[in-house]
């Protein structure tokens, strides 16, 4: 019997995936608990269906994804930091500043846990971030760290 999976299942497969089961698995255990429905055709038809309306969404948000890392690699991200008279930094930057410089200069949201800073950013000077974003596509931003007037 085919079916299609409502949710993930460890031993069959994926969300949205139709799959061959004996009868016995599929009416007795996947179709009771909500993991699986009938592979008929109005439920292929609406799975389909589905698919198409997710594809859309992917499709849109990797386009607002592709123009949000535009934007990030335009220019520079400018920070500012107390600094002694060697040009070292009291602290360090934190990956907290960088968001809220993206913010506050580029107008994005962007989460502190996706921005890898390069080891320990101590000194004034010109270093590079990285920005993850979904499905593996990510943009290196430039920080410029200037001392606090």
């Amino acid at each position: 019997m085919e079916v299609i999976l409502i949710q993930d299942v460890n031993t069959l497969g994926g969300k949205n995936e139709v799959v061959k089961v004996k009868n016995g698995y599929a009416r007795n255990f996947l179709i009771p608990q909500k993991f699986a429905v009938e592979a008929s055709p109005s439920n292929l038809k609406q799975l389909n269906e589905r698919l198409k309306v997710q594809k859309k969404k992917e499709d849109a948000m990797m386009a607002e994804i592709k123009s949000v890392i535009a934007k990030l690699i335009e220019a520079p991200v400018k920070l500012t930091a107390k600094t002694g008279t060697s040009g070292k930094i009291f602290g360090s930057i934190t990956t907290v500043m960088v968001a809220r410089a993206i913010r506050e200069q580029k107008g994005y949201e962007i989460d502190r846990r996706k921005i890898h800073l390069p080891d320990e950013v101590k000194e004034l000077g010109t270093y590079k971030a990285k920005v993850d974003f979904a499905n593996g596509n990510e943009a290196e931003v430039e920080l410029e760290i200037a001392a606090e007037a």
